[in-house]
């Protein structure tokens, strides 16, 4: 009975205080001390119940027990009675913090990069300080066991915004990258998804999930490495923008280690009329129809030390604008496209050889894409109706840092054909996407943790040596054709041969 008063006790006092006038950190702080002192009384109350269960068995041996006191023990109650009691109390508990059920997080990064461009003609440009803000706003909340919300609020901002707004293009604010284009402060919506999950699938034990929403598909292996992020799903070497869409995964973990199939299917732009149009969102005829892509991700073999995953994706509709010259003119459908890639990756060289060894980490991908363009249209530089295929390879190897115990040091390097084509429009590299180069990319890190996991610095070197045009363009002959680049080419001022991003960091993640 005392277990049972304590436990009321702190409930009644929880409720009421004086909650609404504390601020939503406050709450949190409060409702999370309260949890804590519940579940301590949970604990207690079995503890007291084992022990009333032992001493109720000796008494048993030594004497009979009265009706007197079955009726007492039955006044007290059972451990289960005074728990569903707690579950009551943690309802009124939530209503009195306002029902505020979202878990926050932060994650802020500083960064100064030293821009340097060197053109085909061999004129020069650069940035000495191109400094940013960006910061991630990230709130989870998981209602049941099966079900949970993951949400992120995100600006990317050039200190003191940017200068020359007039020159800049539609490609500024498209919808892939509109959190990862360093420029202004407005916060937008970068993730925002509902996410299933269950052990059985239709009866079968086949664990499965189920999602929708903005999935931001970037960050996925192996760059995540570099961003020191976690794991997202897609293969960063053919897919690292934001996205709209759904996906579905499955586990055969029962027939081989780390088995996964993963579905996934996304809109890149929606086809619809204004809202104060004669016709409300229907679709307009004049306009560029639906972009869509769908893919698989396989997952064939994961051990924790040994990976290899495999993707294969089609992007219907995909554009180009209409006027290099006059980006209002907007743009046009130019075709499909046909994306495969395979990853292996090692998290662990060889077995216990040396702790150095066994804190490496190396990988290779490789990755092939093919284009499938209308008939009075040509892609990345080939003739109206011709299809091309492009490829690209990437090696790299992050080491322990030598510094400390969980610093991290990195290498890469990864290659691009004339006709490669990725949908990396969303890498956080300023001088663009160094896997989506036509070219050569090379790439230094160095990572170390000042506080904990909690504040961190990088440092970053990237070098892009271009062989031909067109590697951060979209998918027609305008923006993505591919010219070899040389010294004497037409306008040669306005293509880079050579690019160079310098990059000091600093992050707070908690």
């Amino acid at each position: 009975m005392k277990n049972k008063v304590v436990l009321s006790s702190i409930v009644a006092a929880l409720l009421v205080s004086p909650l609404n006038a504390l601020n939503m950190l406050d709450r949190f702080e409060a409702m999370e001390k309260e949890m804590k002192a519940l579940k301590a009384e949970i604990l207690l109350l079995k503890s007291s119940d084992n022990e009333d269960s032992e001493d109720s068995a000796e008494i048993a041996e030594n004497e009979e027990i009265t009706d007197d006191d079955d009726s007492e023990d039955s006044e007290e109650g059972s451990v289960e009675e005074q728990l569903e009691e707690i579950k009551e109390n943690l309802t009124d508990l939530n209503i009195a913090t306002s029902g505020s059920h979202l878990k926050f997080g932060v994650d802020y990064r500083f960064a100064a990069d030293n821009l340097q461009y060197k053109m085909a003609d061999g004129s020069k440009k650069q940035n000495d300080a191109f400094l940013t803000n960006r910061l991630w706003i990230n709130m989870d909340w998981a209602a049941t066991d099966t079900v949970s919300f993951h949400g992120q609020l995100a600006y990317n901002k050039a200190f003191g915004n940017r200068g020359g707004t007039s020159t800049q293009n539609e490609f500024e604010n498209f919808d892939w990258i509109s959190n990862e284009n360093a420029y202004d402060d407005t916060l937008r919506v970068r993730t925002a998804y509902f996410y299933y999950a269950d052990e059985e699938f239709l009866g079968s034990d086949i664990p499965w999930t189920f999602s929708i929403g903005r999935r931001s598909s970037t960050n996925g292996a192996p760059i995540n490495l570099r961003e020191d992020d976690g794991l997202s799903s897609p293969l960063a070497h053919t897919m690292n923008v934001e996205f709209d869409g759904l996906s579905s995964k499955f586990s055969f973990n029962e027939w081989v280690d780390g088995m996964k199939l993963q579905f996934c299917a996304g809109r890149g732009l929606s086809n619809a009329s204004t809202k104060f149009s004669a016709a409300p969102y229907a679709e307009d005829e004049s306009s560029i129809p639906n972009i869509d892509l769908a893919g698989i991700v396989f997952t064939g073999y994961d051990d924790g030390q040994y990976l290899l995953k495999t993707q294969y994706y089609f992007a219907h509709n995909l554009i180009d604008v209409v006027n290099p010259m006059n980006y209002s003119q907007g743009f046009k459908t130019v075709g499909n496209m046909h994306s495969a890639t395979a990853l292996f990756q090692v998290n662990g060289i060889g077995s216990e050889i040396n702790d150095f060894l066994d804190d490496s980490i190396f990988f290779m991908s490789g990755a092939v894409t093919k284009t499938d363009p209308d008939a009075n249209e040509g892609m990345l530089g080939s003739a109206d109706g011709e299809s091309v295929t492009g490829y690209s390879y990437w090696l790299g190897a992050q080491v322990p840092s030598l510094m400390s115990e969980d610093g991290r040091m990195g290498v890469e390097y990864n290659h691009g054909s004339k006709h490669w084509r990725s949908i990396t429009y969303g890498e956080d590299t300023n001088v663009g996407s160094k896997i989506a180069a036509r070219g050569d990319a090379y790439e230094l890190y160095f990572t170390e943790y000042l506080v904990e996991d909690i504040l961190s610095l990088q440092l970053r070197y990237t070098y892009i040596d271009y062989d031909y045009t067109g590697s951060n363009g979209f998918f027609g002959n305008t923006t993505g054709s591919a010219s070899k680049i040389t010294s004497d080419m037409p306008n040669g001022s306005n293509y880079v041969d050579k690019a160079q991003d310098i990059r000091f960091s600093i992050r707070y993640k908690y």
